[in-house]
């Protein structure tokens, strides 16, 4: 079989871990796995959304001070990129249907993905803040912005990264 050299370690790992596929196979099965988690952050992303959407249309938004009418509106611009981006590989994949390019494709999708996922976190903190700061006071609410950070950095980067610097154990199966 012979095929483009890696493009980084990532590909580099699949070709030594014994999967038997060719370039266009990795590649169907990576923009697979990439659609199932842009499921899981759509449906996220959607009741936050949502759930800000409403919050405006309620009687006591106008209660809100200076601060959280301004978060708010950052959070409501953080939930439409959010949108945007979780949408974008699925108008490349469209416009490039039968072009013959998603190894590329999947590639830039998953920088997309890397990035919504920067935006959601962002947008899941934002939203706690704003629901503790508004229903308890403002200290409440930064103590929420700091744990939701902490445990977002913590699950999403930190466990991750040491995940990845363990070795694996033997006959582990890889992705």
């Amino acid at each position: 079989m012979t095929s483009d050299p890696p493009r980084s370690d990532h590909e580099l790992d699949d070709r030594r871990d014994g999967r038997d596929e060719t370039a266009n196979e990795r590649a169907d099965r990576n923009w697979e796995e990439l659609l199932q988690e842009l499921r899981v952050m759509q449906t996220g992303t959607q009741i936050l959304t949502g759930f800000l959407l409403a919050v405006a249309f309620q009687p006591r938004f106008t209660e809100m001070d200076e601060f959280q009418r301004d978060l708010y509106v950052v959070l409501v611009a953080l939930a439409a990129i959010a949108t945007i981006l979780a949408l974008a590989p699925v108008g490349m994949h469209r416009a490039l249907f039968g072009h013959r390019r998603k190894p590329e494709l999947v590639r830039i999708a998953a920088r997309i993905v890397r990035i919504d996922l920067i935006v959601i976190g962002a947008l899941t903190i934002g939203v706690t803040m704003l629901i503790v700061d508004f229903t308890v006071n403002r200290t409440a609410g930064l103590v929420a912005l700091i744990s939701a950070l902490v445990l977002v950095v913590a699950l999403w980067a930190a466990l991750p990264r040491i995940m990845r610097g363990r070795p694996r154990a033997p006959g582990a199966e890889t992705n």
